[in-house]
């Protein structure tokens, strides 16, 4: 204890000591984690190799505790003496400082670490049953390697699945031009406006340009992908699609699309800061932990942080949300057939039994709230919480079209994955210590402003988290202020998908007409409507007209601006909207007329679908919108 007279060797070490039993199976395991965390400041030793060397300290002792002695020959015991023997690392100084000035703290280091040697065999399983055989600090160099890669090639997928619709959804004859979007808002907000909508369409807005964003990003994904310059890739990746995403306005504000945005952002601190990093080349993948650029905790952190806000958030909201479905566990009873773009798989899953449905939203709700809090725990535990995170994330992508979402999920629990688990797979070396130690100055400027977007954005998910279990909550006034601020850059986000389940599917089926009197409908390439077709998988292709097309159902044409555009274009017989469906039934010259009609839809049973063949069985509701000329648009 601090105040107690401290013993003293007459011989001490040249250098720091820590000496343990060498018969303790316990002690062999986390002697291991100690030497990672001295890196070589203090040596050590068994206390049957250099017991004798201090006649001062008993073999009771020894047997009984630890021993650390210093430089000086001061002897430290048990608690005390691993606090002592970690002060070596900054990071750990506030342990022995805590021992010697913190009211209780002593006395519970002691004590614990009483508890631990008296049961060390049963301190030894529980070791096994949580960390495995690998005790040491977990690092996290081969997961950072796939979790760029994966990172590069969801971004890869996202620019060309928008590259294909963008002149349809933004472009100069598109349903939401960006060009006249930019100038309105700069004639409300004023030469600011700029600062509030961070685009690169402000100097150019043509289709040309965001073609180039486009491709841009395709070029930087795959160059990424390739290892190369990855922190400077990501930089320029997050400009661009942030850029794009502004730019889409509706078109772009679904909560993957932030989501990538945050990843993203947060990911160029994870990257190494090098043209060239060693062991991160995807043709020089084979090299060994010890040979990569060292990865920033804070870094690790932030990204593991996300991936718990996403899923807690999507859990909690939907409990807090109001909606009774997901207390009772009914949700599944409307969500295959009512979400935006189902599969077959959907289909087939919506043919279960209550019972089963039940069960499964049950699991969500206990993989989505309870699950992700492993996230931080020891190694086994974690890569408990990544297998059900992962088998979850694959059941959606399997039921329902979520474009690159559970994509990207999946991406982040490769984060989950220290080197150990990689190391067993491969047969690698150790080499924790010199890719930890080794720095260079793009390193640590990466982990001082790492270190600063952690401390600016923790206390906003940590606020964004409590609003999820207290949803009228507001934030402190200077939290409202950055949050503000950090917001128009998308990098701290809330989340949460399907927060009130719908318990309805209306569809709109738009129709053309040459004289008023035969209608023909505008089909569309994924959202149902031919009920005869079977629901498609386009995930991780986005088709976003079609997944609008779901959200305007839910309202009236007033409410949905962009829907009255999509009607006007198509009156002019634009090509680039006309494109974003699966036929235009007017390829000649445009329909003078547009009508839409709001239907009723829902699955067939599996006796329905092996009597009639189809898939879908609809009600028509009556006019969405009535008939509409392009003389009503002047």
């Amino acid at each position: 204890m601090p105040n107690e007279p401290r013993p003293r060797v007459s011989k001490p070490p040249a250098k720091p000591l820590l000496i343990w039993d060498g018969e303790c199976h316990f002690c062999r395991l986390w002697i291991e984690r100690w030497r990672a965390i001295t890196r070589g400041a203090t040596d050590d030793a068994t206390s049957q190799e250099i017991g004798e060397r201090f006649p001062e300290i008993s073999r009771e002792q020894f047997q009984r505790s630890v021993v650390y002695l210093d430089n000086e020959g001061r002897v430290f015991f048990a608690a005390e003496a691993v606090l002592r023997s970690v002060q070596c690392r900054s990071s750990r100084r506030w342990l022995a400082w805590s021992y010697d000035h913190v009211p209780g703290f002593a006395a519970i280091a002691e004590l614990s670490y009483k508890v631990v040697a008296r049961h060390r065999g049963l301190a030894s399983l529980v070791t096994h049953l949580w960390w495995g055989k690998d005790v040491r600090p977990p690092t996290y160099v081969w997961a950072r390697r796939w979790f760029l890669r994966a990172l590069g090639l969801i971004y890869l997928i996202a620019f060309i699945s928008l590259s294909a619709q963008i002149d349809g959804l933004a472009g100069t004859d598109g349903i939401s031009p960006v060009g006249q979007f930019l100038s309105y808002v700069r004639q409300q907000i004023g030469a600011h406006a700029w600062s509030i909508l961070p685009t690169l369409c402000w100097f150019n807005s043509s289709n040309a340009f965001l073609h180039f964003l486009c491709g841009g990003g395709v070029v930087l994904s795959a160059i990424l992908i390739a290892g190369i310059a990855p922190a400077i890739c990501l930089s320029g990746l997050f400009v661009f699609y942030l850029s794009l995403t502004i730019a889409g306005q509706t078109f772009l504000s679904f909560q993957w699309d932030i989501l990538l945005l945050e990843t993203g952002f947060l990911s160029i601190f994870l990257a190494p800061w090098q043209l060239w990093p060693k062991g991160d080349l995807l043709w020089r993948g084979s090299a060994t932990p010890a040979t990569a650029a060292p990865v920033s905790r804070a870094a690790i952190f932030l990204l593991k942080f996300l991936l718990f806000k996403l899923m807690v958030m999507s859990g909690v909201v939907k409990l807090t949300s109001g909606d009774p479905c997901w207390w009772d566990l009914t949700a599944l009873d409307y969500h295959y057939w009512s979400q935006p773009l189902p599969t077959i798989f959907g289909w087939w899953a919506d043919q279960h039994p209550e019972w089963f449905k039940h069960f499964s939203v049950a699991f969500c709700l206990g993989v989505e709230i309870v699950v992700p809090i492993f996230i931080w725990a020891p190694r086994r535990l974690r890569l408990l919480a990544c297998g059900l995170l992962v088998f979850l994330q694959i059941v959606i992508a399997l039921t329902g079209n979520y474009c690159f979402f559970n994509l990207l999920t999946l991406a982040l629990c490769l984060l989950l994955i220290d080197d150990a688990i990689w190391r067993r797979r491969r047969g690698a070396l150790h080499g924790g210590t010199r890719a930890v130690v080794s720095h260079y100055f793009g390193h640590s400027l990466s982990i001082y402003t790492a270190v600063a977007v952690t401390i600016v954005t923790v206390p906003i998910n940590g606020w964004l988290i409590y609003s999820a279990f207290e949803p009228e909550t507001q934030p402190p006034r200077p939290l409202e202020r950055v949050y503000g601020f950090l917001d128009r850059f998308r990098i701290v986000n809330g989340y949460g998908l399907f927060r009130v389940m719908t318990k309805d599917r209306k569809e709109i089926v738009i129709e053309g007409s040459a004289d008023g009197i035969e209608w023909l409908p505008y089909e569309f390439k994924w959202k149902p409507g031919d009920v005869m077709r079977a629901p498609g998988w386009c995930a991780p292709h986005q088709p976003r007209l079609d997944w609008q097309m779901w959200f305007a159902a839910l309202g009236s044409p007033r409410e949905r601006l962009w829907f009255q555009n999509l009607v006007y274009r198509l009156l002019q017989g634009k090509s680039d909207v006309t494109a974003l469906f699966a036929r235009n039934p007017f390829p000649n010259a445009p329909p003078p007329y547009i009508r839409a009609i709001l239907f009723r839809y829902r699955f067939t049973t599996a006796a329905e679908h092996r009597q009639t063949g189809a898939w879908w069985k609809r009600q028509e509701l009556g006019e969405y919108l009535p008939t509409v000329s392009l003389d009503q648009f002047q």
